[in-house]
């Protein structure tokens, strides 16, 4: 995959847990909701059907603010690879504010550990200094610690 440094923003972690439980981790709602934001904000609504053109859609409390996030799987490989998006929502409509386009891989590495990496797209170099100024990579670092401490849970 060719990166743009102007609208990509990458994070790459070796994660000590299968990649089938990740996989599990990312696609089940009865598990994204234990890890998907960092603490103290919770994910307090998910609704995963993950497939191409299915929803991706998440509520999270951010200090008492409630924040939604409706957008859909672009493409699904099981095991391997999840892309989603906040550009369209279910049935394929267009979203009136797009942000990012998400693409999550997972490699197994071998000792039922997996190389677990996130690239985070944006449209426009504006939107991706955004992010990267909101605190991409801690957020998303958190999340990852999060997301292996609680798969090393089930595994």
């Amino acid at each position: 995959m060719e990166l743009d440094p102007d609208l990509d923003l990458v994070l790459t972690r070796e994660i000590a847990a299968p990649r089938e439980i990740l996989w599990a981790c990312w696609t089940r709602p009865e598990h994204l909701v234990n890890w998907f934001v960092p603490r103290p904000h919770r994910v307090t609504a998910c609704r995963l059907d993950p497939r191409s053109g299915g929803a991706f859609d998440t509520t999270f409390d951010v200090d008492g603010t409630v924040v939604e996030n409706k957008g859909i799987y672009l493409h699904v490989v099981p095991q391997e690879k999840l892309v989603f998006t906040d550009t369209y929502t279910e049935g394929w409509k267009p979203a009136p504010d797009p942000f990012m386009t998400a693409i999550v891989t997972f490699e197994d590495i071998g000792g039922g550990r997996t190389r677990y990496t996130a690239v985070v797209r944006h449209r426009i170099a504006e939107a991706a200094t955004t992010h990267r100024e909101m605190g991409f990579h801690d957020g998303w670092g958190t999340a990852a610690a999060q997301l292996e401490a609680y798969a090393r849970g089930l595994a």
